[in-house]
């Protein structure tokens, strides 16, 4: 006999069964600084970073992200955090910048820079070049000081600091400690490390059915790679755990139009700079939100620097 009745509870009950799961669904938004190459000697250290967050609160966090950002007169703009924190010498020159309005502010620093790109061109098109790009990266921020702008960046920390579900996951590589050929390598290692206490996370701390996507900025040169890697860590695990609670391979994105990348690339930049040059300013602030055993022992963060041994706090917290 046809029962309408049992057919919408068997309806109803998929419903909640469906609901549960995207409520149990969690990503992590993955950033890098740094880069592997120890030839290259802009960084001491190259580090992945991962900001994992419940879908359920995502909505929260980008608005959270994206008001900040307005009421700081950066609407619509990427926040890039290496770019924001450099002094830009050009409003240096400006005599009392700082009282201009942003229209005027803008104009002024464009002016000067005008004059630094002819100036360069008396030297060579490669010395254009590298001010042109600098200037292109650094366009939607000339109208803040750099007090402003580093103002903007420790509220954004404070802001992920505030979330009470928002775990972060980061591999800190020495680059001293590292084989000076295989960068490659390295950059595996490192996403092999966050994604494997991603997952550890999700199993240990999480509800039973919760499940993770890895949302990675966008890296032409290294996607094909870290896609191939992450299909064999599907099939075979990683060196140190299945990914039981990891779901399809990085899903690639524009971090520009990605909010909570960029919130990972103001995590992967705190954490460099404080292993480069001892920075706290932002570190201490995002610091606490690192993955921890019960016992309090830090898992989230690893500072890795080969056979030789370290005492910095990370080290001494990870019980190295």
């Amino acid at each position: 006999m046809y029962a309408p009745e049992r057919d919408a509870c068997d309806s109803c009950g998929a419903f909640k069964s469906c609901l549960r799961r995207f409520f149990s669904m969690y990503a992590i938004y993955v950033d890098e600084s740094g880069n592997p190459d120890i030839k290259d000697y802009t960084s001491k250290h190259y580090i992945v970073a991962g900001v994992s967050t419940p879908l359920k609160s995502w909505k929260a966090k980008d608005k959270a992200i994206r008001d900040s950002l307005t009421k700081n007169r950066l609407d619509g703009i990427e926040l890039h955090t290496a770019w924001m924190a450099r002094i830009f010498p050009e409003q240096q020159r400006i005599p009392n910048f700082i009282a201009l309005n942003d229209e005027d502010r803008r104009k002024s620093v464009l002016i000067e820079r005008k004059k630094d790109i002819a100036k360069a061109s008396i030297i060579s098109d490669r010395a254009i070049r590298s001010l042109r790009n600098n200037y292109k990266k650094t366009k939607d921020y000339i109208h803040l000081t750099h007090a402003e702008r580093v103002n903007i960046l420790q509220e954004i920390a404070d802001i992920v600091a505030s979330w009470g579900d928002v775990k972060l996951f980061a591999e800190a590589q020495q680059k001293a400690s590292l084989d000076p050929d295989k960068p490659d390598k390295y950059r595996s290692i490192a996403l092999e490390q966050v994604t494997t206490r991603f997952n550890t996370y999700l199993e240990n701390a999480c509800p039973f059915e919760a499940m993770g996507i890895l949302v990675h900025d966008q890296n032409q040169a290294n996607s094909l790679q870290l896609t191939g890697q992450f299909r064999e860590w599907h099939k075979l695990g990683t060196k140190f755990a299945r990914l039981s609670r990891i779901a399809e391979t990085p899903l690639f994105v524009d971090s520009s139009l990605t909010t909570m990348v960029q919130v990972a690339d103001l995590i992967s930049y705190a954490v460099r700079r404080f292993f480069d040059v001892n920075e706290t300013n932002l570190f201490d602030r995002i610091y606490s939100k690192f993955d921890r055993k019960p016992n309090g022992v830090l898992v989230g963060l690893r500072h890795y620097t080969g056979k030789v041994n370290c005492k910095c706090r990370v080290c001494v917290d990870h019980n190295r």
